[in-house]
């Protein structure tokens, strides 16, 4: 695919900055009038600092940088593709099948995302522009990643962009255990899979515990609790689907049914009762979907995360773990700290923090984007 010449956009002096420190954004109100085209390379200019990028017309983004050299042709599509699969080589030899083989702006796609369930990669595409780019894409990370099939998620159902259709479940393996991945109607592209390492440090936590998983989905963090040697686990999610996987997920790794309990609820009205009855758990992991999608909705997330950790900090026995998470990137790591910390004050208890995590190497953040880190996760150990 050729590159067409790009239209130049002068930007405002005061934006030199951005663009030489590299941040991939351009907001919409931050340009001046044009007629640019969905999916128009743009030349941005501020200052004497110059990017190329792809035209939106939708939401807050206007312009996504690509590339601070010139327009990127097919050549630069395919290296690009190809260095994000080489840096996923640890991974692959770790045994895992299943991981973030493009994670959009931390590899350099702006809006690209590609997710890798055993010989299979789901693509979702986050702005209208880089549509005209996906079949390449595709092609580059079937051949790369040595995959069967490349598919794209649509609101009508899968679309094949290289080689073969996935079936409708495919079983991989995340920290030696075993998961069947519903990459056609699974959240996301099938599974979370961010929460990976966060889900190996709750499996050597879990010895002998009662653990409660709120959120549940597909039982990730309960399979990796029995596995490491939980008494008991809750698996606590609205979605009857959810749950029928998690089960699915503990019988495909031989782990007994009596110790697994699956609770069909709403979380939040839950709690305060579970709090009422006094039901106590030595380990309570709290990982909820995102709750803000934009700035306007930030006050009622953190509102929503310090209602939800007091609720599940109310259930922790004394000298118990509380594992906490938001996936929301509109609360920073420092406000996300902050809901947790009302929230324990708000239950009456008080806690150490005792390991803090973040996003996995396959969800990378670059310098100069912060805004691309989403993911902040907490364990806490509260006293009596």
């Amino acid at each position: 695919m050729s590159t067409p010449v790009p239209a130049t956009l002068q930007l405002t002096p005061d934006l030199e900055h951005a663009l030489r420190s590299r941040h991939p954004w351009i907001y919409r109100d931050r340009l001046p009038r044009h007629e640019l085209r969905v999916g128009q390379w743009v030349r941005v200019q501020a200052g004497s600092a110059v990017a190329f990028g792809l035209y939106d017309d939708a939401g807050a983004i206007g312009v996504r940088l690509f590339s601070w050299e010139a327009p990127p042709d097919d050549g630069w599509w395919k290296a690009a593709v190809a260095r994000s699969v080489r840096t996923r080589a640890p991974l692959a030899a770790a045994g895992h099948t299943a991981y973030r083989l493009i994670h959009g702006e931390g590899d350099g796609l702006p809006a690209v995302i590609a997710d890798r369930y055993g010989r299979f990669a789901v693509l979702q595409p986050h702005a209208a522009s880089v549509e005209p780019y996906l079949p390449l894409v595709a092609k580059t990370l079937l051949r790369e990643a040595r995959l069967k099939g490349v598919v794209v998620r649509r609101d009508a159902g899968l679309e094949v962009l290289a080689g073969e259709a996935p079936p409708p479940e495919e079983t991989v393996i995340e920290n030696g255990l075993r998961f069947l991945a519903n990459v056609r109607e699974g959240q996301k592209t099938g599974l979370f899979l961010d929460h990976r390492e966060h889900r190996a440090t709750v499996r050597e936590l879990a010895r002998e515990a009662r653990v409660l998983n709120l959120f549940a989905y597909a039982g990730g963090f309960t399979v990796h609790a029995l596995d490491g040697g939980a008494r008991e686990a809750w698996s606590v999610d609205v979605a009857e689907g959810a749950l029928r996987d998690a089960e699915r997920n503990v019988a495909l790794n031989d782990l007994p049914s009596s110790r697994h309990r699956v609770v069909q609820e709403d979380v939040f009205a839950a709690l305060p009762r579970w709090a009422e009855e006094r039901e106590r758990f030595e380990l309570v992991v709290l990982d909820p979907p995102s709750l803000a999608r934009r700035k306007r909705q930030r006050p009622r997330a953190e509102a929503a995360y310090r209602r939800l950790n007091a609720g599940a900090g109310r259930l922790v026995s004394p000298g118990g773990l509380l594992a906490t998470a938001s996936c929301t990137a509109q609360v920073s790591p420092k406000a996300f700290e902050g809901a947790v910390r009302a929230g324990l004050r708000e239950a009456g208890r008080h806690g150490t923090i005792v390991h803090r995590g973040g996003q996995p190497p396959d969800h990378p953040v670059l310098t100069s984007f912060p805004e691309g880190r989403y993911l902040k996760f907490l364990i806490l150990r509260l006293d009596d």
